[in-house]
Formats: C-alpha cells, structure tokens, sequence
C-alpha cells in the first residue's frame, strides 16, 4: 500500500496531476478539493494516498488533507459508490461540507453532483451518518476550509481547460459549457477559479 508521496509536482490537468519522487512519476488523480490547494509547477507537495488495484490497472489517488482522504474510503464502502464517484463528489464539497450535508439531510446539494442520483444520496446520508458521527460533532462555525487557487501553468484556454476538468468529473459537455459560462467573468484567467466557482454554483442551487 502506498500511504504517502514527496516529491515535485510537474504537471497538473484535472483530475489527473504527475509527481516526481527521485526520478520515478506517479500519476496521481485528486479531488478539486485537493488541486485547489496544490503549489505551482516545480514545487514540493506531499499527499496522502489510497491505492486501488483492479484487473485492468492500478490507480492512485491523492490528497492534501486526512479528512478528505478518510472520507473517501468511507464513501467507496458505500453501495454503488466506487472510486470516480468518490472523487466527483470530493471534487464538489470537501470533507467539512459534505459532513454538514449528512448532518442536515440535504438531499438537493448531493444529487446536484455529477452520478449521483436520488437513490444513491439518500443511500449516502443513510449509511454514512454513523461513520461521520465524530465529525459532526466537531462541526463548529460553518466556515468549510479556505481553498486556494495555485493557476495552472498550461499556455492553453483557461475555459476549455475548466470545461473539459468538468466533463471528466462527469458533467455532460453542454452542461459543463453553460456551468463555466455562468461563472465566466471577465477578469477570470484561470481555469481553476472557474472550476471552483462553477462547483459551488452548482452545490449552492
């Protein structure tokens, strides 16, 4: 089991961001919780890790904080939820948000995420309230953990990039395009921040 990873960061595109550690890449997929937080290109990071082992390859997933990595493996526990829609729905609330959609039944926030339908949020807030128990009661102001951005480095449209991050985590294209355009302002020049703006628009409806 890898646990752990240092080494330098040399590419990011999400989901999917590459570390270098002494010379060997690891591909690594992480949530928009995590990649919001990631340094520049070039710089030092250290994640935490979960692998999965599958037939048809070997994957590695990675966060920033031990909340959201906890998280994750609760929610690949769970019924009909598997390793991609754990990190879509990472990829829409953190560890701290999604705790407070359990403490509040709120359905609506979890089926506005990509994959997940009636029956699978009513699933989640069912069989993760026990496994969050300690969490919710260390819930305190309602103030989720600041995210922030670090810009991507790639010299291609900032909205294509935002769009496309969208359509892997699960969005239809056409949704994914009104999603970042409803957010597009003029001075957005990253596509992260129109990533970020676009998932909270949708958690927030």
């Amino acid at each position: 089991m890898i646990g752990r990873i240092r080494g330098t960061l040399v590419y990011k595109q999400p989901p999917d961001i590459l570390v270098d550690v002494a010379g060997v890449g690891y591909e690594v997929q992480v949530p928009m919780s995590t990649l919001f937080q990631l340094p520049g290109l070039g710089a030092d990071v250290t994640l935490l890790t979960h692998f999965v082992v599958r037939e048809d390859a070997q994957l590695l997933y990675g966060f920033i904080d031990e909340r959201d990595r906890a998280l994750f493996r609760q929610l690949i526990k769970v019924t009909g939820v598997g390793p991609k829609l754990a990190l879509t729905i990472l990829s829409g609330m953190d560890a701290t948000q999604f705790a407070r959609c359990v403490q509040h039944d709120d359905l609506s926030s979890l089926v506005a995420l990509p994959g997940v339908g009636k029956k699978t949020a009513e699933r989640l807030l069912v069989e993760m309230r026990d496994k969050l128990k300690s969490w919710l009661g260390q819930l305190a102001d309602g103030t989720a953990p600041a995210m922030a951005g670090a810009g991507f480095s790639r010299p291609t449209d900032h909205v294509a990039d935002a769009e496309d991050a969208l359509v892997t985590l699960g969005y239809k294209p056409a949704e994914a395009s009104r999603m970042v355009a409803a957010v597009n302002d003029d001075g957005i020049d990253s596509s992260e921040e129109l990533i970020r703006r676009a998932l909270k628009a949708v958690v927030s409806r």
